[in-house]
């Protein structure tokens, strides 16, 4: 290793730290970054390395470790890294003591406790977060147990002759010890210090309590309640969707079509999302109740999507829909099944509370259109926290082999185990290759496919034997797999893999799913997505084309990204209907929260979308992809973003899976909600160490035009100042020519008018001798105009 003994001599540190890690060698890498000047920076550099240029697993937990290692041999850590690494290395245990001393000191080591816990949260890694804040001593306990220790002193001042021994005991509390054996003597020696001991006491019991309201705060944040509840306020404060935009989808989609009205629906949902605001659904229930069957589970799972977050009062807001004690309440099936799922959608990642009333509507019914709400539901709320219970249910549900209820079984299955590369995916391949039924096959595809999310190599056995299979459902699960095991890696050999399957495959399934796992692969680096893609976008299979440009919109969404506008133009006026869908979607997806005056684009792609809607002519598939084109662009009131990954660079889990199985809507339009676990509020929220909003002030150089919101859409004006041609009836005309004759011919003899003529002339005139005169004038301006009118 002269090579980075040499670098480290001429004081080039990054390249010995990148040329250690491409070694493999942590005993240089180590000596790399403790003799640099700056050990911190050095940290931060190799932190970010191991993420983007580490591709195995193994080695990169093993690079994780020891910076975590370093970190803590520092003189004042960084907190934030360190906790960010062993979220990685998914130690929650140490995370849970960092926070716990933090929350002990001064107001500066609270407020960074609580902004690790924020980023944690950011993360969305259910099972982490939650077994973190389980590790954390609960306050109450904490208070009882020192309230204990301090009534024993008391008992034994008061009874200071009575023989034996008191024995108490605080174990496990962080201020009062591991316990105290008081005696005879020990109470002798308190009664002395009597004073001493209850000015301590006091003192204690206000730190005690400073302790335990920390504590609460803290745990809040890591349970979701406060970084929800904020965002809430936020988007329903700030809510500035165009409801007059989606009056005029409405308005221009036949009555006929039920997957354009389905589309509105969809659209009215996205646009909502997280609002709380369903004003538009309020006004419109007579067009609402159109909707008939699965139509009407997708209407009644859309309230989910508006109330995303919603969590306490989301069973309330659902109970008109909702089955009766736990079964059916004699209401339709739809409607039920639907407002489970939409439970499901409400408490995503967070359904500690909601989780067992899924689980007894699932049991209580027979009927397989509740069961696919009920396990759609319960994959949502128990998302990754591989609940065996849960597993249990569903899987008998699947053995029903019922198609429509096993495909959401299927995919629920994956949901709960998401990340866990559980040998139960073993026995979900197994049921695949049984069951003749292709929804179940698909489902339980998928399902798979996220269960081995973010496992890497430790996945491609697997993926191997998927990709090999001769059932084409399941090498496109494969796809799937390759794409969330390597999600946000851009993994050579995942890539490699992926385009050898977009070219040669004979489904055009497979083909399709290989291109679009590409954007979940590349979704780290989306300046690479439209140069990798850019051939596969001018393939002759439509298919192809389709995935490539979801591919694009899946890994550069929100990035406003001019590669991926230009490779996407093309492809909104493509030949085929579904590609025209894909690409005004991912177009959609790439300028969500850009400005006109960023990108001249945007006004383009907005015209464009209200010319395909107010079109008659456009094929369905076209319309249906505008509608939702226009819920992404303006999604969560204007207010929400596509982000797979947080800041700190870690995969957003529940947005990468919320996306994959969005994907889906291809065979199945109610899966179209899942997009709304990607959303993210592009807001700016300053707390203090009450986290409450003090009032700050922003000074931008920029002008407001680049951030602003569109300008809402102006209702089309009722009257109009345009002075119209006025049309003269051939009848009129000779009446007029009469009455002119009759005056000049009275005129020239002296004698006063007839009445009837005195009244002509006041009806004609419009309060202005002028204008009266200039049309009597006109009227009979030359011999042959009266001649001509009547001949008219």
């Amino acid at each position: 290793m002269l090579v980075v003994c040499r670098c480290m001599s001429d004081g080039k540190f990054q390249q010995a730290v990148g040329i250690a890690l491409e070694c493999r060698r942590l005993d240089k890498l180590e000596q790399a970054i403790s003799k640099s000047e700056n050990v911190s920076a050095m940290l931060s550099y190799c932190l970010r390395l191991s993420q983007t240029h580490v591709d195995k697993r193994e080695f990169r937990h093993e690079v994780l470790r020891l910076i975590v290692n370093l970190y803590q041999g520092l003189p004042s850590p960084d907190y934030l890294s360190v906790c960010q690494c062993l979220m990685f290395l998914d130690d929650p245990g140490n995370v849970a003591n960092i926070l716990d001393e933090l929350i002990k000191g001064d107001k500066v080591d609270t407020l960074l406790a609580y902004q690790v816990a924020f980023d944690l949260f950011e993360n969305e890694y259910q099972p982490f977060l939650l077994n973190v804040r389980d590790s954390l001593p609960d306050p109450q306990t904490t208070s009882s147990s020192k309230m204990v220790v301090e009534g024993t002193v008391t008992s034994s001042i008061e009874n200071d002759s009575s023989v034996g021994n008191v024995e108490t005991s605080a174990a496990n509390s962080p201020l009062t010890g591991a316990g105290v054996l008081l005696d005879g003597t020990a109470g002798r020696q308190a009664a002395e210090d009597t004073t001493s001991t209850t000015e301590h006491g006091s003192s204690s019991s206000q730190e005690l309590s400073v302790y335990a309201d920390r504590m609460v705060k803290l745990k809040g944040i890591l349970s979701g309640e406060t970084p929800i509840h904020l965002a809430l306020q936020f988007l329903y404060g700030r809510n500035r969707s165009d409801l007059l935009t989606l009056k005029t989808i409405k308005q221009s989609v036949e009555m006929r079509n039920s997957v354009c009205h389905s589309a509105t629906i969809y659209a009215n949902a996205l646009m909502h999302a997280g609002t709380t605001v369903d004003t538009f659904l309020r006004e419109n229930l007579d067009w609402l109740s159109r909707a008939t069957n699965w139509a009407k589970f997708s209407a009644t799972a859309g309230l989910g999507v508006i109330h995303r977050g919603h969590l306490q009062q989301g069973r309330s807001l659902m109970a008109p829909y909702l089955p009766q004690n736990g079964g059916s309440g004699g209401g339709s099936p739809y409607s039920e099944g639907g407002a489970l799922y939409a439970l499901g959608l409400i408490h995503a990642n967070h359904g500690e509370g909601i989780k067992q009333f899924l689980l007894e509507s699932l049991r209580n019914t027979n009927n397989e259109v509740i069961q696919h709400g009920a396990c759609l539901g319960l994959g949502l709320a128990a998302l990754g926290t591989a609940d065996e219970e849960v597993y249990e249910d569903i899987k008998s549900v699947l053995y029903t082999d019922s198609a429509v209820a096993g495909e959401a079984a299927g995919i629920a299955m994956g949901l709960l185990m998401v990340g866990t590369a559980s040998e139960k995916a073993g026995e979900m391949l197994a049921y695949a290759h049984d069951t003749q039924h292709e929804k179940i096959i698909r489902g339980l595809a998928i399902g798979i496919a996220l269960v081995v999310y973010g496992r890497e190599e430790e996945a491609d056995t697997l993926i191997e034997q998927m990709t090999r299979d001769q059932d084409p459902i399941l090498r496109y699960g494969g796809m799937y797999a390759l794409a969330l095991a390597y999600r946000g890696t851009a993994n050579n050999s995942a890539i490699r893999r992926l385009l050898h399957f977009a070219v040669s495959d004979v489904s055009d399934d497979v083909r399709r799913a290989a291109v679009l796992a590409l954007g979940f692969v590349l979704c780290s680096e989306p300046e690479q997505t439209p140069r990798i893609v850019s051939l596969l976008s001018e393939s002759y299979n439509a298919h192809v084309r389709y995935g490539a440009a979801l591919a694009v919109g899946i890994s550069c969404a929100g990035s406003g990204s001019s590669e991926a506008v230009s490779l996407l133009e093309p492809l909104t006026s493509d030949a085929v209907d579904f590609v025209r869908q894909g690409a005004l979607m991912s177009m959609a997806m790439v300028l969500m929260q850009t400005t006109e005056a960023r990108d001249p684009h945007v006004g383009t792609f907005r015209r464009q979308l209200e010319k395909i809607v107010l079109d008659k002519h456009e094929d369905t598939m076209s319309k249906m992809g505008a509608i939702l084109a226009y819920g992404i662009l303006d999604a969560g009131g204007r207010n929400v973003s596509i982000m797979l990954q947080s800041r700190t660079g870690h995969d957003r889990a529940m947005a990468v899976v919320g996306m994959a199985i969005f994907t889906q809507f291809w065979y199945w339009y109610p899966l179209i909600y899942f997009i709304s676990l990607s959303f993210a509020p592009t807001a700016f929220i300053g707390l203090n160490h009450e986290l409450k909003m003090p009032k700050f002030e922003f000074i931008s150089d920029i002008r407001p035009s680049i951030f602003s919101y569109p300008p809402p859409t102006a209702p089309p004006s009722t009257s109009s100042n345009i002075k119209l041609p006025m049309a003269v009836l051939s009848t009129s005309a000779r009446a007029k020519a009469r009455a002119k004759k009759e005056v000049d011919s009275k005129a020239s003899a002296g004698k006063p008018l007839p009445r009837e003529v005195n009244t002509n002339l006041s009806s004609d005139s419009s309060g202005s001798t002028e204008g009266t005169e200039k049309d009597l004038t006109t009227t009979t301006r030359d011999g042959d105009a009266m001649e001509s009118t009547a001949r008219y």
